[in-house]
């Protein structure tokens, strides 16, 4: 294998290149919009389109095509919002948009209590 065999990253399947184009996309999901950032977008877009969601099909991988299809919509949205100069708010999980205050937090208070050493108890 030369150097330039290892650049390059093959998925093992179809799950594996939707979490990859997941993880790349949220990587610039709040970046400025440039002509590159668009065209690059564009190019991820077409990789699912022409890749991914006809090696899930050949496969017979249904929920992966489904997967696919949603990434695909998710990622059309998010040029069309922020074309339009809207902010882009959230990310992507589980190959669908999630908004930022859409998981749930839970607000925990530490006590200290009388015994020794680091152990402490917390309420929720």
């Amino acid at each position: 294998m030369t150097e330039t065999d290892n650049r390059f990253y093959q998925p093992k399947d179809a799950k594996d290149a939707l979490r990859y184009i997941e993880s790349l996309f949220n990587q610039y999901v709040q970046a400025p919009l440039t002509m590159e950032l668009i065209a690059y977008h564009q190019k991820l877009v077409k990789q699912i389109e022409d890749d991914v969601i006809p090696t899930a099909k050949a496969a017979h991988q249904d929920v992966q095509v489904k997967n696919a299809e949603q990434m695909v919509d998710a990622m059309h949205t998010w040029l069309r919002t922020r074309m339009n100069g809207q902010p882009y708010a959230g990310k992507m999980r589980h190959f669908k948009f999630e908004a930022d205050n859409a998981r749930t937090k839970y607000k925990r208070k530490v006590l200290k209590g009388r015994r020794s050493g680091g152990h402490r108890s917390v309420r929720h």
